[in-house]
């Protein structure tokens, strides 16, 4: 089973309470900060139904979904919306990692606290994301929904299945998380929505051996 890290994060004991209010003990399998991503072992049961995974990659802006979870203490709640962004960064898991990671389906899908680890799926049942954040300025439900995608999501729980910790390779640039100036489009011969500026290659990393050097421009990774 999976879901958020913050979800258990700092627990000593873990429970889960299936829809049909039976309850297991569970125990963690590992865990992932970076990414807000847990999995957890049930303990004493048997063959459990399953989620089948989608592409998140495939996920297009105006597509409905579906948010399964758990708010505000009620039971199994389901709430429809569409995907209104893709790639989304919004700082939340710097509150737990040195290295976040996010890149999140934004949906305006009703999520509030109690949804975290929740399904986000798609019309088919494939899941696509797990329901981790809101932004609001509240706490509570404001209008916009943030999930990891499921392909981040297999990522990280085949590595730490595996390994017990997420295998991560790193690209070794750096690059302004801006967008470009006027001066630097000119300079760099970038047109609009082209790439990533490389602002420096520090030596000995795996982007200086492949040759890329400080003003390159990387539009693609393996053919995407």
């Amino acid at each position: 089973m999976l879901l958020n890290n913050h979800v258990i994060d700092a627990a000593d004991d873990i429970s889960i309470t299936l829809n049909n209010k039976r309850s297991y003990k569970a125990t963690l399998v590992g865990a992932d900060p970076s990414s807000d991503i847990a999995v957890l072992k049930i303990d004493g049961g048997k063959e459990f139904p399953y989620l089948v995974y989608g592409n998140s990659d495939e996920v297009k802006l105006g597509q409905w979904v579906l948010a399964v979870g758990y708010p505000l203490t009620l039971d199994v709640t389901v709430t429809a919306g569409i995907i209104s962004a893709k790639s989304r960064s919004i700082g939340i898991n710097r509150r737990q990692s040195d290295n976040p990671i996010e890149s999140f389906l934004q949906t305006d899908a009703a999520v509030n606290p109690g949804n975290s680890g929740g399904a986000l799926i798609n019309t088919e049942g494939q899941l696509i994301g797990i329901n981790s954040a809101i932004a609001s300025p509240t706490g509570s439900y404001a209008g916009y929904s943030y999930a990891i995608p499921v392909n981040i999501v297999k990522k990280v729980v085949n590595d730490l299945m595996k390994f017990g910790t997420v295998q991560r390779a790193y690209l070794g640039i750096q690059y302004s998380m801006g967008d470009p100036t006027d001066d630097e489009r000119k300079e760099y011969g970038l047109k609009n929505g082209e790439g990533v500026v490389v602002t420096d290659v520090p030596a000995g990393g795996a982007a200086s051996v492949a040759g890329i050097k400080k003003g390159d421009i990387v539009t693609k990774i393996n053919d995407i």
